[in-house]
């Protein structure tokens, strides 16, 4: 059955040339889309500018193509049309695909172009990757996208992060001898409970649990160790926000660091997330085990201690000190966590061996999105379990 047959008409007829509009749009025009629905208006703009990058409008027979003309104004205008007619998630699509499909990534070094394109997360792993390219003409107002992106995600997840990771912190730093006011008593009953007795309707409690003191001593060490090659530019710039986030947190004290071949610490920088930003060089090789050995010479109390990898795992360096160095990190007393991705587009490619050898030594590989992360990080604090997704490596 055609699409016009789907829509009917009749009493129904408005549904059905609604249907049948619906079914036009997204065949794009062809002849053999089997509507014959016209559109005119709004319509006809909106089918031009997916025209422009799905194809479409041929006559039967005719291959379909795509293309937003060589030049920066013309496809200034496209951007312009997009935002007009589809909502901000839409738009995002379409200009990934429009840079994905038509090569449109160096227009992104002109100005102009920057202020017409709706940003998001993977807008600024694209700058980044175009960042040594990029003209002076150009950096302040790519470093204005790229600010715009990071402030909205800061909002989005300090709040919630700071939240959780504080009642973390206060979790781990029970003691087994409370002062009396340190008492927690509704954990000191539920662990107590076998030593009720009926007969004077109370429980004497073996073990107290409690709180120390409250302190503005560093409770707990984190390390972000961060695989900056391609196909991690999601990840860089999220792991970039949480880092600042952690960072501003008077009981972590927080490292980050960005590698691909080489090593390079940003810790001084993570009060200015951006900054860390334009300070990674996206692509190139991966040494997984160089980054790990410099982490590791960082560690000062190892017992206090998180150690976060993100990186899809295809080492390039020497892969049985790789995993030597995470089971003599984790034989120490570190808490290591091992992340395939952090963003909201679940697992890329990865190495399944590598994948496989890590979770053997109990640090297993998942995919994390940006919501998940806080409770990655409480649970490793608290030394519990990972929260790890039923579609885990």
């Amino acid at each position: 059955m055609g699409p016009a047959a789907a829509g009917g008409t009749g009493s129904g007829g408005v549904v059905g040339q609604e249907r049948l509009r619906r079914w036009r749009l997204v065949l794009g025009g062809d002849g053999a889309d089997g509507t014959g629905c016209a559109l005119g208006g709004r319509d006809a703009a909106m089918d031009g500018a997916l025209a422009s990058l799905y194809g479409g409008g041929q006559e039967r027979g005719q291959r379909r193509t795509a293309g937003l003309g060589a030049s920066a104004p013309s496809v200034a205008r496209w951007l312009g049309d997009i935002r007009t007619y589809f909502p901000s998630s839409v738009v995002q699509v379409m200009q990934r695909d429009a840079i994905d499909r038509l090569g449109l990534s160096a227009l992104l070094l002109e100005p102009e172009m920057l202020e017409a394109v709706e940003a998001d997360v993977h807008l600024v792993g694209t700058l980044l990757s175009l960042n040594k390219a990029m003209p002076e003409t150009t950096k302040e107002t790519a470093r204005a996208v790229v600010r715009k992106v990071v402030a909205d995600l800061e909002k989005r997840l300090a709040t919630r992060t700071r939240a959780t990771l504080t009642g973390a912190l206060d979790r781990s730093a029970r003691v087994s001898r409370p002062r009396h006011h340190d008492i927690d008593w509704n954990r000191t009953i539920a662990a107590n409970l076998k030593n009720y007795l009926p007969e004077f309707g109370t429980v004497v409690p073996e073990r107290l649990i409690g709180y120390g003191r409250a302190s503005q001593a560093v409770k707990k060490d984190v390390i972000l160790c961060i695989d900056q090659s391609g196909s991690m530019a999601a990840s860089v710039v999220y792991a970039s926000v949480f880092g600042a986030v952690l960072a501003s947190m008077r009981s972590i004290s927080t490292r980050l660091v960005v590698f691909d071949t080489s090593v390079v610490d940003l810790t001084d920088q993570l009060d200015d997330p951006v900054e860390v930003l334009f300070g990674t060089q996206l692509g190139g090789g991966t040494d997984i085990n160089r980054a790990l050995a410099y982490c590791q010479a960082h560690i000062a109390r190892p017992a206090d201690t998180v150690v976060v990898l993100i990186s899809d795992l295809y080492e390039g360096g020497i892969r049985d000190e790789m995993l030597k160095r995470v089971a003599a990190m984790k034989a120490s007393g570190v808490q290591f966590v091992t992340l395939l991705a952090l963003s909201d587009e679940g697992a890329p490619a990865y190495d399944h061996d590598h994948a496989a050898a890590l979770g053997a030594l109990g640090a297993p590989a998942f995919a994390c999105t940006p919501d998940l992360f806080p409770e990655v990080m409480a649970a490793a604090i608290e030394r519990r379990p990972l929260p790890i997704p039923d579609d885990r490596a």
